[in-house]
């Protein structure tokens, strides 16, 4: 059966000086030199072709914002490719010519397709309008997105609902919807809560409904210009401890949570939150500096992250989602179609809160994740850092700056 956990909490806190000494503080481009080797073992390609791929992925970013802003109103999805092309999916069949841009030496093709008879504004207003109506027509309610790779709303169901007629709920959903549907298969969801204070440590609290202890992992630290903390998620104990390599537990006053419709981020203080940092192998012997924050408009379909988990460890894998709303109700009621989700089989409860990065630049917090009935992961999701509580900011250094390329005017 496959079970929907709401990933186990990720909060960063003081380690003893011993413990911070035996970690090492890498820089930004041997952190991307670690990703790079882990795409490269998932792709089976060379490592030196992986880290060109990884930063491609990065260069292209605000060419492919300014993509999405040119055809507002023909755009249906965009995807990054396995070749660092990015693809860009139209409504209509007015052709527009592919393009290549070459940035910080990088060539960057840009491919378009046209034929798509939804926009991305449109399959993200359908999910919006209609949620509920859509939840009602089903045993538990589903999890939906969109795809973008196709130009459809993607509706997860579980397992009692593909047993009925599954072609003629598509043909409602379109009906009600007046947008193309695709339904695909998921299983029963189910909810499972699963020195120096830095991001992807363990966290450990009680639950005050049922008294039991849970453990998390730390994401990123954080500030409001008075006061430093590290980010978890919402879903995670209030009262909570940091636990060092060594055992050592430190106490980590709450200050707030935020866990409603597109919201499931934590803040607890410490005076250790200083340096902007984060744990990303299993063991906690590797510190990367945090540079850059990436927004969720500046991720795409088919973008390769990595996430930090206090028991999957270290993974990476490939964005699928970008419009995302998981199943039931992990959001207070309903969630919006504002998480990013990731393909597995990186994850398992105890992730929650956990950092998401490529490289040194900070991405996002892990929420929840989809299980296989083998208890492998089919997905995990996170929350992007643009959605972090009012008032707080990531802590970093400042990042580099680079000039993009432009395409050249074509038709629109």
């Amino acid at each position: 059966m496959l079970r929907l956990w709401a990933a186990a909490l990720a909060l960063a806190v003081g380690q003893p000086a011993a413990a911070q000494d035996a970690a090492v503080v890498v820089s930004a481009d041997t952190a991307l030199a670690q990703d790079a080797a882990e795409a490269a073992r998932l792709r089976g390609i060379d490592p030196a072709e992986a880290l060109t791929l990884l930063r491609k992925q990065a260069a292209s970013v605000a060419v492919t914002e300014w993509v999405e802003g040119e055809y507002r109103d023909r755009l249906a999805g965009t995807v990054v490719e396995r070749d660092g092309a990015v693809t860009v999916l139209l409504t209509g069949k007015r052709p527009v010519p592919d393009g290549q841009v070459s940035i910080d030496g990088l060539s960057v093709p840009i491919r378009f397709r046209t034929g798509a008879t939804a926009t991305r504004a449109q399959l993200l207003a359908a999910i919006n309008q209609h949620q509920a109506t859509i939840r009602a027509m089903m045993t538990r309610p589903p999890a939906m997105g969109v795809d973008a790779r196709n130009g459809e709303l993607l509706v997860l169901i579980g397992a009692s609902d593909a047993t009925g007629d599954v072609a003629g709920l598509r043909k409602r959903i379109e009906a009600l919807t007046g947008v193309p549907v695709r339904i695909a298969t998921t299983g029963r969801p189910e909810l499972d809560l699963s020195g120096e204070v830095v991001g992807g440590s363990r966290l450990i609290g009680p639950d005050p409904a049922s008294g039991r202890r849970f453990y998390c992992t730390t994401g990123f630290v954080v500030t409001d210009g008075a006061r430093n903390g590290i980010v978890t998620a919402a879903h995670c104990p209030d009262t909570l401890e940091h636990v060092a390599k060594d055992g050592t537990r430190t106490p980590l006053p709450f200050i707030g949570q935020w866990g409603w419709g597109f919201h499931d981020v934590q803040v607890n203080a410490s005076p250790d939150a200083v340096l902007p940092r984060f744990f990303s192998d299993a063991a906690r012997t590797v510190l990367r500096p945090v540079d850059g924050q990436r927004s969720r408009a500046g991720t795409r379909v088919g973008d390769f992250v990595c996430h930090r988990g206090e028991h999957s460890g270290y993974s990476c894998a490939e964005v699928q989602m970008v419009d995302f709303a998981p199943s039931g109700d992990l959001c207070g009621g309903p969630c919006l179609p504002t998480w990013v989700a990731v393909a597995g089989p990186g994850c398992k409860g105890g992730d929650s809160g956990g950092p998401v990065f490529i490289g040194t630049t900070a991405i996002g917090l892990l929420k929840g994740a989809s299980y296989r009935p083998d208890g492998t992961c089919v997905f995990y999701y996170y929350m992007s850092l643009d959605f972090l509580p009012d008032g707080w900011r990531l802590v970093r250094s400042p990042p580099a700056f680079t000039t993009p390329g432009v395409l050249p005017n074509s038709p629109r």
